[in-house]
C-alpha cells in the first residue's frame, strides 16, 4: 500500500517529533547527562514511534475498509494488516 501524506498526516508530525526527541537524547549521551534524564527522553521517543505506527495502522485500516465499501479491491488484507499491527505491539 502506497503511504501518502494525506493518509498518515498526524503519524508523519508524530515522527517528525520524535526525531527531534532522538536528537535531544543523543545530544544528552554525547554530553554525559544524567543517565535518569537520558532514559525519560529515550521512554518519550519510544512512546512517540509506538503512537506514530498506531495511526498508520489505523490509518490503512480505515484505507482498506474504504475501499471494501466503494467496491474495490483493498490494497491489503485484514491479515496483513493484523500483523503490522501486532509486530508494533
Amino acid at each position: 500500500m502506497e503511504m501518502k501524506p494525506e493518509m498518515v498526516g498526524d503519524a508523519l508530525t508524530r515522527l517528525k517529533r520524535a526525531r527531534g526527541q532522538l536528537g535531544g537524547v543523543i545530544e544528552a549521551i554525547e554530553e554525559g547527562r544524567d543517565c535518569a534524564e537520558v532514559l525519560t527522553q529515550l521512554a518519550a521517543v519510544s512512546r512517540a514511534l509506538d503512537r506514530a505506527g498506531f495511526k498508520i495502522v489505523a490509518s490503512g485500516m480505515r484505507h482498506c475498509q474504504q475501499a471494501k465499501e466503494d467496491g474495490d479491491e483493498p490494497p491489503m488484507t485484514e491479515q496483513e494488516l493484523e500483523r503490522l499491527f501486532l509486530a508494533l505491539a
